[in-house]
């Protein structure tokens, strides 16, 4: 997969449009792609809607925006974390932006942050559509992030649970056939003269063509294990001459 090699991020939470119980995560998930170097996050406060969000916001040092609602039924917010946004990229400071949100009207905020020439990574739930997934280069769901919360398991001095366990939750998505042909496809595009394909470089062409892909949202912690359970596609793992390190190439059957 892509590597974006430890960007200086800013981070700009929609409140109103993004669950805050799984905070924690979202910032591990961030952690895997730079460092925050600004985490805001935008809200009418006096509103009980969001009074979830105001102890994870000291736990995680996370400067709220106070936006009031002017009007009933538009959501100011979104305006302050677009002013700021752009005063934030003019700054000079940033690599680039983790907008967090479900919102698509952040669509051309995000469009405008890629044309200045910064990294756009989206999180935001599964109901998020498609023109904001898009205009990022990497958009994450939270839904897998509470997936694999709830895979850990409990630390041994909690007290075991009373109730009957929770069935394991399955993947978001199925591997359909226009996910085989993606991958297909971009196989097609890399390949060498053998038709071999370096598994990193497919991963980052897989996701410049369907930002919203991770082996994840189809159960697969890698993308390894999911391209075999496909069974269509043969799999090389080289030696690199360092120790438990291999690369990985993928080829058409």
């Amino acid at each position: 997969m892509e590597s974006y090699n430890d960007l200086k991020l800013a981070v700009l939470i929609d409140a109103d449009n993004v669950p805050y119980v799984y905070v924690k995560e979202m910032f591990e998930e961030i952690a895997k792609y730079g460092t925050p170097t600004f985490k805001r996050i935008y809200a009418d406060w006096t509103k009980p809607t969001v009074s979830g969000w105001k102890k994870v916001l000291l736990e995680n040092a996370i400067t709220p925006i106070q936006q009031y609602s002017y009007s009933k039924g538009k959501n100011s917010s979104d305006s302050a974390l677009i002013i700021d946004a752009m005063d934030i990229l003019y700054t000079g400071k940033v690599d680039g932006f983790c907008i967090v949100s479900s919102d698509s009207d952040f669509t051309r905020l995000a469009t405008r942050l890629r044309e200045a020439g910064m990294k756009v990574i989206g999180i935001g739930e599964k109901k998020t559509l498609a023109p904001f997934i898009t205009a990022c280069d990497k958009f994450i769901y939270i839904e897998i992030l509470k997936k694999e919360r709830e895979s850990q398991p409990e630390p041994d001095n909690r007290e075991p649970s009373k109730t009957a366990p929770e069935p394991a939750a399955g993947p978001l998505n199925k591997i359909d056939p226009a996910i085989i042909k993606l991958i297909s496809d971009s196989i097609t595009d890399l390949a060498d003269e053998n038709g071999w394909t370096y598994l990193g470089d497919l991963g980052s062409l897989i996701i410049k063509k369907k930002p919203d892909f991770d082996p994840r949202n189809y159960g697969f912690a890698k993308m390894s294990p999911m391209i075999r359970s496909i069974n269509l596609f043969e799999i090389d793992e080289r030696d690199t001459g360092k120790k438990n390190v291999k690369h990985i190439y993928i080829r058409k059957k």
